[in-house]
């Protein structure tokens, strides 16, 4: 079960580290494409682990169970962490798929600019302008659903950003020595 537990907070740095980089990256092209990419692996990792049958990396650990909630326990019983744990993946899982949605595998092509270069090169400088104005034209007419598109993923990153707040205070505060061990501050005895 320690291993395990040391696999999924690997994992769980390893998403941290891509979502957050995605998220400062917005405004960086393709590198917001690329990081958001990533995410979409671990995404995929984590629904392989999920099939190992370790129980600490089921995806039975995102259903909140409310049986035994009562007043008194609101704030320490697991369907608390599990409804934040819902929320993460929902959103996280939406701003992913709408990137790639917006995105529709661009990133992972060549450039406009280094078609043109090698187009010139060839000695086909004309067909690869022509092609520029071609997907410029494409462009515009996916702009209004892009548009709408965009606004709901940025939306979702926003949510995101929200309910993982949300999340480690929640753990900081009623599940210290868990928060600690998922940050790597645990104290080793």
């Amino acid at each position: 079960m320690i291993a395990v537990m040391h696999r999924l907070r690997a994992y769980h740095a390893l998403l941290a580290f891509f979502a957050i980089g995605a998220y400062l990256s917005a405004e960086w092209g393709r590198v917001h494409a690329w990081l958001g990419y990533s995410v979409a692996a671990m995404i995929v990792l984590r629904l392989g682990l999920a099939l190992t049958g370790a129980p600490q990396l089921g995806l039975m650990r995102f259903y909140p169970h409310f049986d035994g909630l009562k007043l008194g326990n609101a704030m320490t019983h697991p369907a608390v962490s599990r409804t934040l744990l819902l929320a993460i993946a929902i959103s996280l899982l939406g701003v992913t798929g709408t990137g790639i949605a917006m995105d529709q595998g661009r990133a992972l092509q060549f450039s406009g600019a280094s078609r043109v270069a090698a187009s010139a090169v060839n000695g086909n400088a004309r067909s690869a302008e022509q092609g520029d104005r071609r997907e410029h034209s494409d462009a515009q007419e996916h702009d209004d659903e892009d548009s709408a598109l965009s606004e709901v993923h940025e939306f979702l990153g926003n949510l995101l950003v929200l309910v993982v707040a949300l999340h480690v205070t929640y753990l900081l505060i009623f599940k210290r020595p868990v928060a600690l061990f998922m940050l790597f501050l645990d104290r080793r005895k």
